[in-house]
């Protein structure tokens, strides 16, 4: 059977699942990877590869098993060295090896939107031990937020409210880095009137943009995500100008095609660039009922040349997650029933094969007339479904 495409798909949790499922209903033939066996994605996949990102040898060997026509990373912790020395042998990394690179580390993000391109930011600096984290808590006051430069899902995130308080966040920030590099970004605590993703497309014939999404968080990871955010077209003009500045300048000696989920702080009129993932977002899960081109089948048509709209429209929908409590290998959900009986709602499991406390286990998803009014359909349907432990959980 002819493909597409044969795609290595790098990471492989519930975005890659969805983007699985958008790739090959085009026609491609992927290849999921993770750490661990079974992962989301490897259950739909044409082939799976069980070995650390972090790996680089692994990483290589995989690519010359497969020959890949494009690399599509789904995680940020990966040997992007390798990446950037196989894209210089002619293999296509999605969007770059520059991307990749830059937003491994939440540092050279940031350091390349406020430095570079000179995009509005909050006031920063990088710690490597406490002592550098009070020096730059000083100079930013409180409230202030502590993050490790690299991790996933707000892991070690906290905020800051006074000094007594800062090296708590420090040892937690530590003990929930990814990588080998004790190093933390502390910044200004923005009172923010929203936040938004904003789900920008970088194609063959352009860029387009999806509708802005809000969203909520705890614990550093959304919780609820919902769209049309309500932004003024003077904000949206502005966030627009700034993601596609930002993403221009991440195409490094790649193509640059594909999906980026760029977040801002709202403030009035004023818009703070926040993050950036070169890969279909956490929030944007909400587009799977929202509108007829999901993220995933955006960055799909995009990765692989075909055409994308200039223009997206979307419908008022919101998305909930589902959260596991504690720790276990012997779960059930319960409760479908009644999600799926309270109005225009669906929900996706993610399939993962262990619980963690706080670990997003599926999504809920709603429609309705507005934004608030899905929102509150959303989460009612996550309400709904329950994780059901086996006694020898408990």
């Amino acid at each position: 059977m002819s493909h597409i495409a044969t795609i290595l798909l790098l990471g492989s949790g519930e975005l890659g699942r969805e983007f699985v499922i958008s790739a090959k209903r085009l026609g491609a033939r992927v290849i999921a990877c993770d750490s661990y066996d079974d992962a989301p994605a490897m259950q739909l996949a044409d082939g799976r590869e069980v070995f650390s990102m972090l790996d680089g040898a692994a990483l290589r060997a995989a690519v010359e098993k497969h020959q890949p026509d494009l690399i599509v990373p789904e995680i940020e912790a990966i040997r992007t060295e390798m990446l950037a020395e196989l894209e210089t042998e002619g293999f296509t990394i999605v969007p770059s090896a520059r991307a990749a690179q830059l937003t491994m580390n939440r540092d050279a993000i940031r350091d390349l939107a406020a430095g570079e391109l000179g995009l509005v930011t909050s006031q920063y600096g990088y710690g490597e031990s406490f002592p550098e984290c009070e020096a730059i808590a000083a100079r930013i006051g409180y409230p202030l937020v502590m993050k490790p430069v690299m991790s996933s899902s707000g892991k070690g995130q906290s905020k800051v409210d006074g000094p007594e308080a800062l090296e708590a966040a420090w040892d937690y920030a530590v003990a929930n880095m990814r990588g080998d590099r004790a190093r933390v970004i502390c910044e200004q605590f923005i009172a923010f009137d929203y936040e938004i993703t904003l789900l920008t497309v970088r194609h063959a014939g352009g860029i387009s943009f999806c509708p802005p999404i809000g969203h909520r968080q705890e614990r550093g990871d959304y919780r609820e995500s919902w769209l049309p955010a309500a932004m003024s077209p003077a904000a949206l003009a502005k966030a627009q100008d700034m993601a596609a500045k930002v993403v221009m300048a991440l195409q490094g000696g790649g193509r640059g095609w594909g999906l980026y989920g760029v977040e801002f702080f709202v403030k009035g009129e004023e818009v703070i660039f926040s993050e950036l993932s070169p890969r279909p977002h956490d929030t944007g899960m909400v587009t799977l009922v929202s509108q007829d081109l999901t993220e995933f089948d955006l960055h799909a048509r995009a990765i692989l040349g075909l055409p994308v709209p200039e223009s997206i429209a979307a419908r008022p929908a919101a998305s909930a997650v589902i959260l596991a409590d504690r720790e276990s290998d012997s779960f059930a959900f319960e409760g479908l029933a009644e999600a799926l009986a309270l109005g225009d709602t669906d929900v996706r499991i993610f399939g993962k094969p262990v619980t963690r406390p706080y670990r997003r286990m599926g999504v809920a998803l709603a429609r309705a007339a507005d934004a608030p009014a899905a929102i509150d359909l959303a989460k009612q349907a996550a309400t709904a479904v329950r994780i059901v432990y086996s006694p020898s959980s408990d």
